[in-house]
């Protein structure tokens, strides 16, 4: 039997007004004055350089910037943890098992949802070293490398990259046993560039000499910024007197400061995030490259590189093959939609994250 014409051209009509409500929908969320990004997914690649104990507030900085991510919508599928050492673990942590950000000691950063995809520097395939972090960027891990520890960015992903260990002018360490040098990093760049594995990258190192990592860039849509130029020190922020060692750098104890104001709708921009950290706060000047980049970052939202939240419009609607009682009522008793939404109103709960700096040092 030959379809009615008429039904099949208001079915095709509903459609293009349901799409133009979702384009007006997905608009409307982008603030006024704000350049619209073109990505459609985030990534972010998180990476620890630097072993022993007396480093460990480098483990601490990319463990508060790995949550802070996570909060603000990015998945731990699309999030790569490299960690050099293992400082929950190491016996000379009064604190076994946990790893603080600050003296407060108000929350654990090496909590039970943490995802540790590259460990430390023996027994392990996935070590974290200059070899496996320039195969990670470049799409050229080793055959039967899982999934879930493969940056499987695409040519619509922004992409975040921070880095955190001890560094000098042009170099940064790895392991305290090798090196990977500012043109190795720009080249692995390149490669990803012509391989369409990034929409939009935004480097973020908080090393010594920090600078000198971005200087030798030359691809396009980069952005970065570093906690200090070359010929200065990155200095640490405050002593856990408990822990005994120094716990948090001062660049990243100032960005998480922002971040953590930020929430997944927020306004703040990428321009703010820039200016976290002043040399009244950091001791060191913090650099900015952004001549590679093509947005203006004071146009360009925060969420943008640190959140994966996508706007989308719920349209109602429903299948019309589903089987119909003689009442009009559906047999499937799951489309019992007033009870369903009832139950689901009734239970449930909405969770939140705890603020990683709940008072002032």
């Amino acid at each position: 039997m030959k379809g009615d014409p008429n039904v099949l051209y208001l079915t095709i009509l509903l459609c293009l007004v349901n799409l133009c409500f979702c384009e007006r929908g997905i608009d409307s969320r982008i603030p006024e004055g704000f350049q619209k990004g073109t990505h459609t997914n985030n990534w972010a690649v998180l990476v620890d350089t630097s072993r022993f104990w007396f480093n460990y507030r480098h483990v601490a900085n990319v463990l508060s910037i790995y949550r802070s991510v996570k909060r603000l919508g990015i998945p731990d599928s699309q999030i790569i943890l490299m960690v050099a050492d293992d400082m929950p673990c190491n016996l000379r942590n009064p604190r076994p098992a946990t790893v603080f950000n600050n003296a407060n000691e108000h929350i654990n950063v090496y909590g039970d949802d943490v995802e540790v995809d590259y460990r430390g520097y023996e027994a392990s395939t996935l070590l974290v070293t200059v070899e496996n972090f320039l195969r990670l960027l470049i799409g050229r891990l080793p055959p039967g490398t899982p999934r879930s520890k493969q940056l499987l960015s695409d040519e619509g992903s922004n992409v975040l990259v921070y880095l955190t260990g001890h560094g000098g002018d042009g170099f940064l360490k790895f392991q305290d046993s090798e090196e990977i040098s500012s043109q190795e990093l720009a080249d692995a760049v390149e490669q990803m560039w012509q391989k369409r594995r990034y929409n939009e990258m935004f480097f973020v190192i908080d090393t010594c000499q920090a600078s000198s990592m971005y200087d030798k860039m030359y691809s396009p849509n980069v952005l970065a910024v570093a906690s200090s130029l070359v010929g200065e020190d990155s200095l640490s922020h405050h002593v856990d007197p408990a822990i005994g060692v120094y716990i948090i750098d001062r660049y990243t104890y100032y960005a998480l400061d922002f971040l953590e104001r930020v929430e997944p709708d927020s306004r703040k921009t990428l321009g703010e995030f820039l200016k976290v950290c002043p040399k009244r706060l950091c001791i060191s000047t913090v650099g900015v490259r952004r001549d590679l980049f093509r947005r203006n970052p004071d146009k360009v939202l925060i969420t943008d590189f640190f959140g994966a939240v996508r706007p989308v419009e719920v349209v109602a609607g429903m299948d019309t093959n589903w089987p119909i009682k003689a009442d009009g009522a559906l047999q499937n008793s799951s489309m019992d939609t007033s009870r369903n939404f009832k139950k689901t109103a009734q239970t449930a709960v909405k969770y939140v994250y705890a603020p990683q700096f709940p008072s002032t040092l």
